[in-house]
């Protein structure tokens, strides 16, 4: 299927078919909720297609037992898919009424096989609120595409369609869909205004990520022929923190679409920061703006406040007294 360019840069296509097809499943339940709901059938058929074809590798050149082992994956950074969470068996079972304890199932098992995912994959398709016969439908339909193999790395696929998703939740979900998602025109703005090459890059609200997406594929974009170019993983750190537990887990799967390593915590970076030591070359933040109720009472004290303590009654004060 070709895709097309908009004027912002983002490819569309496939990307705002897909996205038609999946919203006309969504039924009564809100963007906020389904958005995980698509998202992580999304994220698990990724690690599903590449875990598949680096086992048909392993099993024409060292047969059955090997292609079992769970350290052929790990050495080549694919995530190690147990049996019970393989895409071929969500799909023989999509349209059972059973099918929300198989995905939940198979986001537990492959939670417990990869550590790096611990608590980060979406376990609630198996609710009430779901309807089973749209849950079906919808692996269906993802299955109809291949995002996770060589050739769909190699195009950012997945990525794309990630990003594509995010924004239209965004829109779908109105003001509140700024909480987790920035416009990718704002973020690249930002990031080519700091050109962050190489350093620890930090974000206290990172929603879901997209400041260190940019940043890894600035570096990219900008390593060949430049002299500040380089490695974008080994250039960069990346430390994050989000308040907001289901757009941490947002951030976690988008850095792992991508191979991207990062300390993000989930946590009020106000009342709970947790990168207190930290010394960052550049922070990149899209900060709650005027949070009147953001509890600057209780940081009449905080170490934080360099330049002064900054009014309570607004959130927009924070950072700049903090010195970040």
């Amino acid at each position: 299927m070709a895709n097309r360019q908009t004027s912002g840069g983002a490819t569309t296509g496939y990307e705002s078919e897909l996205w038609a097809m999946a919203d006309a499943l969504r039924g009564s339940m809100d963007a906020a909720e389904y958005k995980h709901v698509v998202l992580g059938l999304i994220f698990l058929k990724y690690i599903s297609d590449a875990f598949e074809e680096r086992r048909e590798a392993v099993l024409a050149d060292w047969g059955e037992e090997a292609a079992e082992d769970r350290d052929e994956y790990i050495a080549e950074n694919i995530f190690w898919v147990p049996r019970e969470a393989r895409w071929a068996k969500l799909k023989a079972q999509a349209r059972q009424p059973t099918i929300g304890q198989t995905v939940d199932g198979a986001m537990t098992a492959i939670e417990r096989d990869n550590p790096a995912l611990k608590e980060v994959l979406p376990k609630d398709y198996a609710r009430p609120a779901l309807d089973k016969h749209r849950l079906g439908q919808l692996i269906d339909m993802v299955g109809n595409i291949r995002v996770g193999d060589a050739e769909a790395r190699s195009k950012d696929v997945l990525g794309r369609v990630y990003e594509y998703f995010l924004a239209q939740f965004a829109s779908a979900e109105g003001k509140r869909g700024g909480e987790f998602y920035t416009p990718r025109c704002v973020v690249r703005l930002l990031v080519e205004m700091l050109e962050p090459y190489r350093g620890r890059v930090y974000d206290p609200c990172c929603g879901s990520s997209g400041m260190f997406v940019q940043s890894v594929e600035f570096i990219r974009a900008h390593a060949t022929g430049n002299a500040n170019g380089g490695n974008a993983r080994g250039d960069i750190s990346i430390y994050g923190q989000e308040s907001n537990y289901t757009t941490w887990r947002l951030a976690k799967m988008n850095l792992a679409i991508r191979g991207i390593g990062g300390q993000i915590a989930h946590g009020d970076s106000f009342h709970n920061n947790r990168h207190p030591d930290l010394k960052a070359d550049f922070i990149l933040a899209n900060p709650p703006f005027n949070v009147s109720d953001w509890g600057g009472e209780r940081l009449a004290s905080d170490k934080r406040w360099r330049y002064g303590v900054p009014p309570k009654g607004n959130a927009n004060w924070f950072f700049p007294f903090s010195g970040g």
